[in-house]
């Protein structure tokens, strides 16, 4: 089975998200530049190599709300093996793909796609590259 990896919340406001959910949970969060899309990192868990070391535990980040359907609602990332061979059964399976594998640095490969019900949600091959 390929696990959720990472969760990716919507904000309008996010350093009003961010105060919120570092006095209400104690989150840590990192503030990435435009160069990637100025992405608010999040972490929820103690991190090793940048890899929770709490079995079963998660990180995600903060990503910009607009007019897109697509930026509305919450994501879940899915750690995959073959970026490429995934998004292929994602097809098969009747899904369809939303963006092409994008490598980001340090972390790896990373492409969205909806599912059959039309829930936008993300894949993640780590290391990738």
């Amino acid at each position: 089975m390929d696990p959720v990896v990472h969760f990716e919340l919507p904000a309008a406001d996010r350093e009003r998200m961010v105060a919120f959910y570092e006095r209400a949970f104690g989150w840590q969060t990192e503030q990435l530049g435009a160069e990637m899309g100025n992405y608010t990192v999040v972490r929820t868990t103690e991190t090793a190599d940048g890899r929770p070391t709490t079995p079963g535990a998660i990180n995600g980040g903060f990503f910009e709300r607009t007019d897109d359907a697509a930026s509305q609602a919450p994501r879940v990332v899915i750690g995959v093996a073959d970026a490429e061979a995934t998004l292929a059964a994602v097809t098969e399976a009747g899904g369809t793909v939303d963006s092409v594998p994008t490598m980001i640095p340090g972390v790896g490969l990373y492409a969205s796609f909806r599912d059959t019900e039309g829930n936008h949600l993300s894949i993640l091959q780590p290391g990738a590259g």
